[in-house]
């Protein structure tokens, strides 16, 4: 048996959907998340979701409700949250945090847990898409510095999150907002 029929029997086999993978020229490495049913096929093998990790950040004001921090995306100029990668050897806390500073300046307080996920399709530098679920980490922010990484590159707005939900594609991630705004009426 060819190590490449052994790996697809075992996944089958597995709880395959915990695992990931990335396929590159026929070969399966770690990186890219495969379903089940594309495994009884390796010739058609298609990635699922790749996941990357997401910082909502909002500011409070004394006695007035939460503004929620959007960004736009570099290339389609939609609506976005701060996101991006896991870093290598850094919780996902820490990796949404990380990304909020680089895309929008903003330092705080980022949350242990995720608040909820949303998924969307990430458009690659090589005319290809992949979609992508994103794990959301509340950020109160604390300060947002003059100076960023990407600041030439987007806009930031302080929306109320009725507005900020509504200037979002995904509705998942209005939901998010939502429900996050809920916790301080």
């Amino acid at each position: 048996m060819s190590s490449i029929n052994f790996f697809l029997n075992a996944a089958r086999r597995s709880n395959f959907a915990e695992r990931y993978c990335l396929r590159d020229k026929g070969t399966l490495k770690a990186g890219v998340q495969y379903s089940p049913a594309s495994m009884s096929n390796p010739s058609k093998v298609t990635a699922a979701k790749r996941v990357q990790y997401g910082a909502l950040p909002y500011r409070l004001s004394a006695g007035s409700r939460p503004q929620f921090m959007l960004i736009t995306s570099r290339e389609t100029r939609r609506w976005v949250i701060p996101k991006g990668w896991l870093k290598k050897g850094k919780s996902p806390q820490y990796s949404a945090a990380r990304e909020a500073f680089e895309e929008a300046g903003v330092v705080g307080a980022v949350a242990k847990r995720s608040v909820g996920s949303f998924s969307y399709e990430k458009r690659l530098k090589n005319g290809g898409v992949v979609v992508c679920e994103v794990r959301v980490f509340p950020l109160e922010v604390r300060r947002q510095n003059k100076q960023w990484p990407e600041k030439r590159e987007r806009v930031v707005e302080w929306l109320p999150a009725s507005q900020a939900a509504e200037k979002v594609k995904e509705p998942m991630l209005g939901e998010i907002i939502r429900r996050l705004a809920r916790r301080y009426d």
